[in-house]
C-alpha cells in the first residue's frame, strides 16, 4: 500500500515530486523538518505522528477487529452528488439541522433562553451570552468559527461530566464522550445535573458562570501562546501539544474564586500536569488525545471544585501514589525511564521539550534571564536545532563501538544530546567533540557546562550547581564514560525541574503572601514571579 514495482523500481504510490523527500524519511525513520515547508508537507509529517499516538496493541484488545467486520457489514454509504459547494452545504445543513444553519452553541442558547419569560432578563442573558460568544470566536489574531464550542464542551465536561464510558468493546458512550459531540442536546437530559431548566438558574448560566468560565478559558489560552509569568506550566504543557489541558485547567474552578485564586489553580493543575506528562513520554508511553481520556475524565472528577489547598494536596498525592513512573523508570511496565531515552520519531518533540527546560533551568538558576520560549520557537530566524555531541561518523569510533547500531543508541541518548542556534549547530557538523568544546563554551550554560573555561569565569553557575547539588562537570574528551556521568547530570536536573516540591509554590500562606517563592529558580516554572513578594 505504500509502494509499487515500476518496472523494477520502487516507487511510492503517492508519486508526488515535492512529497518524496518527508515520504523517504518517514519511511526509513530518519530526521526530517518540516519548518518552513508547504501546508501538505506538514499534514503529512503531523498525521503521521497521529499514527505513533495509537497503540494498536490495546486498540486490538479493545474490540478492533469487531469494529471492522460491523464497518462492512453493517455500515451503507450514500453518495449524493451537487452542482456546487453551495448545493452541497445547503443539503447538508437541511439533512442535519432541519434547514436552520445552527451551531450547537446556538442551540443551547436557545434552549436555555426559553425558560426566561421576563423581557428585561432574557435580553440581558441573551446579550451576555452573545458578547462572550463573540470574544471567545475573536480571541487572537485569526477569527475562529469552532472555538465557542471547543470551550463549551471543556467547560462541561470540567464541571459536570460524571461518567465516562466503560473501557470494554460494546461500551456505550457517556457524560464525557457525549458532551464532545452532542453537548447541546445533553444538557438538556441533564438539565437537573447541570442546574439548568427554570429561569432564574438558566439566568444565572448565561449571565455568570457561562463568562467566568470562558474569560478563564481566554487567560488559558492566552498563556499557553505567550510564555507568562506564574503560568509558565500552562505553556510548557501547550508546547507539548497536550490538548486536554483547558479543560482540565477548568474542573478545580468555581465563581467564588477570585483573580489570584483562579490564576493559582491553574498553575498549581498545570504544573501537575507537566511532571505527569514528562514522566510518561519519558518512559515512551503515549499522551496523545484518545490514549489519556479515560485519565483526564478521572483527574477532572477528583480535583473539581476543591479549595487550593486541597487542590494541591490531592494533586501532590496523586504523583506519590497513583503509579510508579518517574524519571528513574517504571519497573512494573518494563521501562527506564531517562537511561533509555533516545532520539527517534515519537520522542524528539519531548526531548526538545526536556533539553529546553534542562537549559532555561540551568540559565535561569545560573542569574542569566528564563528564555525558555525563545529556545522552543520554531519560527525564530535562527532557531534551536538538536546537536549531537557525537559526529555522525561510526568508522571514527570503531573502538569503542562494536557495531553501527550499538554507535547510534549511545549517539542518539538524551545525554549525549543539547540545544544550539542553528548556523551553530550547522557549523559544527563532522567535527569531534576536542574540536566543537571550544564553540560551546560561548552557547548557553547547559551546553557550556562541558567545557573548563566555563569553570572559571561564570561564578553563579558554580554557585547554582553547589547549592541544587548538581553533577556538572567539564569534559577534555567525551566517551562512554563521559556520557554515562551526564546523563546522571540530565537525571538530577529532571528531577530538580519536575519535582513535585513546585506545587506547594502555588500555595498562599496564612499572613496572605505567597508560598515559597524564594530560591526557585524562574526556569523551574516554580514562583509565579509578580504574585508574591
Amino acid at each position: 500500500m505504500i509502494y509499487s514495482d515500476n518496472y523494477g523500481k520502487r516507487e511510492f504510490n503517492l508519486n508526488v515530486p515535492d512529497r518524496l523527500p518527508v515520504l523517504r524519511a518517514l519511511f526509513d525513520d530518519t530526521d526530517y523538518n518540516a519548518d518552513g515547508k508547504e501546508e501538505s508537507v506538514k499534514n503529512i509529517v503531523a498525521r503521521y505522528q497521529d499514527i505513533l499516538e495509537v497503540d494498536l496493541s490495546e486498540a486490538l484488545k479493545n474490540g478492533l477487529e469487531t469494529f471492522i467486520y460491523w464497518l462492512i457489514n453493517k455500515v451503507g454509504l450514500i453518495e449524493i452528488s451537487t452542482d456546487s459547494d453551495a448545493d452541497a452545504y445547503a443539503i447538508f445543513e437541511t439533512m442535519n439541522d432541519r434547514g436552520k444553519p445552527l451551531s450547537p452553541v446556538d442551540m443551547l442558547k436557545a434552549s436555555l433562553l426559553g425558560p426566561i419569560e421576563d423581557d428585561e432578563q432574557r435580553a440581558l442573558a441573551n446579550q451576555t451570552w452573545k458578547k462572550t460568544v463573540q470574544g471567545l470566536m475573536y480571541w487572537g489574531t485569526e477569527p475562529d468559527a469552532e472555538r465557542d464550542s471547543t470551550f463549551v464542551k471543556a467547560w462541561l465536561r470540567a464541571k459536570y461530566a460524571q461518567t465516562t464510558r466503560e473501557r470494554k468493546a460494546g461500551a456505550i458512550d457517556e457524560d464525557w464522550e457525549l458532551i464532545g459531540t452532542v453537548f447541546h442536546r445533553w444538557i438538556r437530559e441533564k438539565a437537573t445535573r447541570v442546574g439548568a431548566g427554570g429561569a432564574a438558574r438558566n439566568l444565572h448560566l448565561m449571565t455568570e458562570e457561562f463568562p467566568f468560565f470562558a474569560r478563564t478559558y481566554q487567560l488559558i489560552l492566552e498563556a499557553s501562546a505567550t510564555y507568562t509569568p506564574g503560568l509558565e506550566p500552562v505553556f510548557y504543557n501547550a508546547n507539548n501539544d497536550f490538548t486536554w489541558q483547558p479543560t482540565v485547567l477548568l474542573a478545580p474552578l468555581t465563581l467564588a474564586d477570585d483573580d489570584e485564586t483562579v490564576k493559582r489553580k491553574i498553575a498549581a493543575t498545570a504544573t501537575y500536569l507537566d511532571i505527569w506528562i514528562m514522566r510518561r513520554t519519558v518512559n515512551y508511553i503515549r499522551v496523545g488525545y484518545s490514549s489519556v481520556s479515560y485519565a483526564m475524565w478521572r483527574l477532572c472528577r477528583d480535583i473539581r471544585d476543591n479549595p487550593l489547598d486541597a487542590l494541591i494536596d490531592v494533586l501532590k498525592d496523586k504523583l506519590a501514589t497513583e503509579d510508579d513512573i518517574t524519571f528513574e523508570g517504571s519497573p512494573s511496565r518494563g521501562r527506564h525511564g531517562l537511561e533509555q531515552l533516545g532520539l527517534n520519531q515519537f520522542s524528539r518533540r519531548y526531548i526538545y521539550h526536556l533539553l529546553a527546560r534542562l537549559t532555561a533551568y540551568t540559565e535561569a538558576g545560573s542569574g542569566r534571564p528564563d528564555l525558555f520560549d525563545k529556545y522552543v520557537d520554531r519560527s525564530a530566524k535562527n532557531a534551536c536545532d538538536i546537536e549531537h555531541i557525537w559526529p555522525d561518523d561510526f568508522d571514527r569510533y570503531k573502538q569503542i563501538f562494536s557495531t553501527q547500531q550499538e554507535f547510534d543508541s549511545w549517539r542518539n541518548d538524551v545525554a549525549a544530546l543539547l540545544l544550539l542556534p542553528a548556523d551553530v549547530n550547522r557549523s559544527l557538523q563532522g567535527k569531534g567533540y576536542e574540536e566543537k568544546v571550544p564553540h560551546y563554551a560561548k552557547q548557553n550554560l547547559y551546553a557550556a557546562s562541558l567545557a573548563e573555561i566555563t569553570y572559571k569565569h561564570q561564578p553563579q553557575f558554580l554557585n547554582f550547581a553547589s547549592e541544587q547539588a548538581l553533577p556538572f562537570h567539564a569534559y577534555a574528551t567525551f566517551g562512554r564514560q563521559e556520557e554515562v556521568e551526564r546523563s546522571q547530570l540530565v537525571l538530577a536536573l529532571a528531577n530538580k525541574v519536575w519535582s513535585p516540591d513546585r506545587l506547594d509554590h502555588c500555595r498562599v500562606l496564612p499572613d496572605g503572601r505567597g508560598g515559597p517563592w524564594h530560591g526557585a529558580p524562574p526556569g523551574s516554572g516554580g514562583a509565579p514571579k509578580g504574585w508574591a513578594d
